[in-house]
């Protein structure tokens, strides 16, 4: 059984304050068995979050690693340094470090093998961009991100990959896939990861969907069979509307 995951990618949001005033909420919440939660606060609240959570079923990830394990690189967070403060979990990929940070695949394929020597677990983002759906090259763009960025990785090392769909074209626009456009990707996803590994690896690897999932349209999403959950970004930014989704498993 695939897990079911909804995890908040909080950007570059909430100060050390404002994430305890979510914190202090969150922790008032009853939490569903059947749903992995997690959040990725900034840095500078990574540990504060863990030590918080100490108690509670919820895991705090990284919103991105180096790949080097240390070095002088100034400003950059090492997987070592992550998994010091509690954070074992760590996005990779996402659109914006692509677009606004130049990660390309070789990249990212650098930061997937360190995360996994470190026994990190990874949630590797990819999408396209609106002017590849409109060529019709969607599912081309999607399979080169899969192939270059984790295709060279051992059948074990699924054990520790989640997989975010998030189309570039609907991410913080109010734009969402529908339903049937996210299914069709997630189907796409899973049997091109079954082509290169196998039936039982596909399978078992969860696939969120992103891209300005919210309250009212998570349920219809997460309604799809190939759709696990979703990777968060706004909505996650409050209690009230992350827990909504939470509880929008059907």
């Amino acid at each position: 059984m695939r897990k079911k995951i909804v995890a908040g990618n909080w950007k570059m949001n909430n100060d050390l304050a404002e994430t305890e005033m979510f914190l202090v909420e969150l922790k008032k919440q009853v939490f569903p068995e059947n749903v992995t939660i997690m959040i990725a606060p900034p840095f500078t609240s990574l540990n504060h979050a863990f030590n918080s959570l100490r108690e509670h079923p919820v895991t705090v990830a990284s919103q991105n690693m180096h790949q080097s394990n240390e070095g002088a690189f100034t400003g950059e967070i090492s997987a070592k340094m992550l998994k010091s403060i509690g954070a074992n979990t760590v996005i990779l990929g996402h659109s914006e470090r692509r677009a606004y940070f130049m990660e390309d695949n070789a990249t990212l394929a650098e930061k997937v093998n360190t995360a996994l020597e470190n026994e990190m677990t990874i949630i590797f983002c990819i999408g396209e961009e609106l002017e590849d759906r409109r060529n019709n090259t969607h599912f081309e763009i999607i399979k080169t991100q899969l192939s270059e960025g984790l295709f060279h990785t051992s059948n074990k090392a699924w054990e520790s990959v989640i997989i975010a769909y998030e189309p570039v074209w609907a991410i913080g626009t109010g734009e969402t896939a529908s339903p049937e456009q996210a299914q069709e990707m997630h189907h796409f996803i899973r049997k091109t990861i079954a082509e290169n590994y196998s039936e039982e690896i596909a399978d078992g690897v969860s696939i969120l969907y992103g891209g300005s999932v919210k309250p009212d349209n998570a349920t219809e999403i997460f309604k799809q069979p190939d759709v696990d959950g979703g990777l968060i970004g706004g909505a996650s930014l409050k209690v009230a509307s992350f827990m909504e989704i939470v509880n929008a498993f059907y």
